[in-house]
């Protein structure tokens, strides 16, 4: 059964899940990450039906996370790269990473992040390019953007007047107020 397209949503989350949402793409990409790269070596990691794996493989290619090359003619054989698309999926994978070894490890952690100098353990965390601030509420939260729909609009103003009504005060960042100064409205 085929779910529901999000293809044509506005929101970016549901856009990205329409590309990556299904378990097994993500793995894929985790593994090409680890130099992985032709058929039988994802079905080996995965322990994956070849259907399945040629059904992901052919949907990451279709959504340019993946470019499919040929390296054998006789027989013919492709392997699966990474595109810039497919590598700039890699923080996704660490934030992921993070939050399972905090929130679904009770052995321990099996994997983690380190610095490829030092080997030292790294601690994952999405942080603002421009300020250089860890992304975390309530300093930081989503808001319309230049492009949103009246749908998406109406969204984030319902949740801010819940925000107000739960009795938390308005963002007044500096972010918020740089954006104020430019005429960018904000919500």
């Amino acid at each position: 059964m085929r779910h529901k397209s999000f293809g044509n949503m506005q929101c970016p989350i549901a856009r990205s899940l329409e590309q990556v949402g299904e378990w097994w793409s993500i793995l894929i990409l985790r593994d090409a990450f680890h130099g992985l790269t032709r058929f039988d070596e994802f079905q080996r990691s995965l322990g994956i039906a070849p259907n399945v794996l040629a059904r992901r493989l052919k949907t990451l290619t279709e959504s340019g996370l993946l470019e499919r090359r040929r390296y054998s003619e006789r027989p013919p054989r492709d392997e699966y790269l990474l595109t810039e698309r497919g590598r700039d999926f890699r923080p996704v994978l660490w934030a992921l990473l993070a939050w399972g070894n905090k929130h679904l490890a009770p052995e321990g952690k099996s994997v983690i992040v380190v610095d490829s100098e030092t080997g030292v353990e790294a601690d994952p965390v999405l942080v603002d390019r421009l300020s250089g601030r860890t992304l975390a509420a309530p300093a930081f939260r989503s808001a319309p953007g230049p492009a949103a729909d009246d749908h998406t609009r109406r969204r984030h103003a319902s949740a801010a007047h819940k925000r107000l009504a739960a009795g938390h005060t308005p963002d007044t960042s500096s972010a918020d107020g740089a954006r104020r100064n430019r005429g960018v409205r904000v919500p």
